[in-house]
């Protein structure tokens, strides 16, 4: 078995220095939640703010339809606009389903979130209470 893990942010992890008591374990899920929350939250960010632009998106694309529509009556020439229409509101679905994909995934990012807070904060209880719990300090081992 080899001894060491390189974890998603390219840091080696030694596993036999891994602790098998609980509060052992517990250390371990702590630091993941340390190091999982400030992914989860800007990722988050990141998901609201591609919403806000899909729907920015759609309303732009439904304007256009609707002017290229406009242009399309008043016309004296016979310019057929309706492919472009057609294309224009095919991206507009696109953007909505895409947008959709994006509820849905905000969502579960934000249930992570409250999960891993409402673990955290038992854990933390569950410590405290039966007297393990120290604060971690940089300086000590």
């Amino acid at each position: 078995m080899n001894d060491t893990w390189l974890n998603p942010l390219g840091v080696h992890i030694n596993l036999t220095a891994v602790v098998e008591t609980s509060s052992g374990k517990d250390a371990i899920a702590e630091g993941l939640v340390d190091l999982l929350k400030p992914a989860i939250q800007q990722l988050d960010l990141h998901v609201h703010s591609v919403r806000e632009s899909q729907v920015e998106l759609r309303e732009h694309i439904d304007n256009l339809a609707t002017e290229l529509c406009r242009i399309n009556e008043h016309q004296k020439v016979a310019l057929d606009l309706d492919p472009y229409v057609k294309k224009l509101l095919n991206a507009r679905r696109r953007v909505v389903l895409v947008n959709n994909i994006l509820q849905n995934a905000q969502e579960r990012l934000r249930r992570l979130n409250h999960n891993v807070a409402k673990e955290t904060a038992r854990r933390k209880t569950m410590l405290e209470a039966s007297g393990v719990f120290t604060s971690r300090s940089p300086s000590k081992p």
